[in-house]
């Protein structure tokens, strides 16, 4: 097992065969160090999705190879946690029991899987809302959730697929916040998938700009910008200039 690299897509493809070919993917090639925040951006259906979900193995690609740790990816896994744009949580389930879903699944009853829990349930700002149920939460709160849920998992990499899309512009830079915060204690290797340009700048380490379809990678920028960070950095010059690159370049590929 390669503990050097995260993950590493060589050459990946993905056709789709209905009635009529669809070609989402071509010739994709990414990689990613332990520990680090990529941010992948793009206009809508280049293929963002579809490259995470080859990543957490929900979907194979037509050609290429996809391996997390020196391992080919050939389905879903425990040390590959999701977050979906909707947390997706069980509504007759209290959030403690949502959030400890995929523990008792995989048979973990401890009482150190509680203690966890419990910890990544105040970590993430939901301390005094253990036993209240999904329909009582504001959306910015059930992101949290699960966000919460899948750190539970204590995975090796934290796939998110457009988790603040759908909130409204101040819970977003609430959680984008949360988010810095909670990522510079854990560390874990990140995935997001944006098609916001400030969003993917504030977040990650590298920003990887995709083509509109077939999805390839046309540039990717490291992001040299201090940490730990706060939404305050949209306003700094050397913020702007990244901008820049990245919005030039999209609008050379549109």
């Amino acid at each position: 097992m390669n503990h050097d690299v995260a993950f590493e897509i060589r050459n990946a493809s993905k056709i789709y065969q209905g009635a009529r070919r669809v070609e989402a993917l071509g010739g994709v090639n990414l990689i990613a160090k332990p520990g680090s925040f990529s941010a992948v951006l793009g206009p809508s259906g280049c293929g963002k999705s579809t490259l995470l979900n080859a990543l957490a193995g929900f979907e194979s690609v037509t050609t290429g190879t996809v391996e997390v740790f020196g391992q080919e990816v050939r389905g879903p896994g425990p040390k590959r946690a999701v977050v979906f744009q909707d947390a997706s949580l069980l509504p007759w389930f209290t959030i403690r029991e949502n959030i400890l879903l995929s523990a008792k699944v995989r048979g973990d009853n401890s009482g150190k899987i509680y203690d966890q829990a419990n910890l990544l349930i105040e970590r993430v700002g939901l301390a005094g809302f253990e036993d209240h149920y999904p329909a009582e939460l504001s959306g910015g709160m059930r992101q949290r959730v699960g966000i919460a849920r899948a750190l539970l998992m204590r995975p090796d990499v934290l796939l998110m697929d457009e988790p603040f899309g759908a909130l409204d512009a101040q819970t977003r830079l609430q959680m984008q916040e949360l988010l810095l915060d909670v990522w510079e204690e854990y560390r874990t290797t990140v995935v997001f998938i944006t098609h916001d340009i400030d969003e993917a700048i504030l977040l990650a380490d590298v920003v990887h700009v995709m083509s509109a379809r077939p999805g390839r990678i046309e540039m990717s920028i490291e992001v040299d910008l201090s940490r730990p960070r706060s939404v305050d950095l949209i306003m700094s010059a050397n913020f702007n200039i990244i901008r820049r690159q990245i919005f030039d370049c999209i609008r050379a590929h549109a």
